[in-house]
């Protein structure tokens, strides 16, 4: 059986990890086992480098203290482009020999919610505050909220996961 290691106990990156390596991999099982691996960057981060670094820093966490097949980490982040603010995730995703990172789509962030984080807050706490939730990062996200529940934070990550795997699923193609 095919083991995982997903660097979050947080259940939407969990699901999004667990989905994605079962449908990739033509799996009807797996054994996942979620950790809390430290990201090394600040709990928001602000900018695509924080966010990156986040991710590999969580993964290459997972691979010192487990045994797997395969290792993810997710990090969400924001920046700010020359288009707008907006919100993006990014996986690592490892085995034994190597590392393939992907990167979410970006979901534009109102003005006033980059504000927000600019003074310090953190995406999920500012989105309860605006649309009156509860701990919306583990559930739909920023992503569910702003998009009328028709893309949710775990089908955000779930993509990112596939197109980050395909090194994996071919590997003679990316040995060139």
């Amino acid at each position: 059986m095919l083991k995982i290691v997903v660097g979050s106990k947080n259940p939407v990156k969990v699901s999004a990890a667990k989905t994605a390596i079962t449908e990739m991999f033509a799996l009807s099982d797996l054994n996942c086992v979620a950790i809390n691996a430290p990201s090394g960057v600040p709990e928001q981060p602000m900018n695509t480098e924080e966010t990156r670094i986040g991710a590999i820093n969580r993964v290459k966490y997972c691979q010192q203290h487990c045994e797997a097949d395969y290792y993810l980490a997710f990090e969400g982040g924001v920046d700010q482009f020359e288009y707008g603010p907006a919100t993006f995730a990014f996986v690592a995703i490892a085995n034994q020999t190597k590392i393939s990172i992907g990167r979410s789509c970006h979901l534009p962030l109102p003005p006033a919610v980059y504000s927000a984080l600019q003074r310090g807050e953190e995406l999920g706490h500012v989105m309860d505050r605006l649309f009156n939730t509860d701990n919306i990062k583990q559930k739909g996200g920023a992503i569910g909220l702003l998009t009328k529940g028709l893309a949710s934070r775990e089908s955000v990550y779930r993509q990112a996961t596939l197109l980050a795997l395909a090194p994996f699923v071919h590997p003679e193609l990316y040995s060139r």
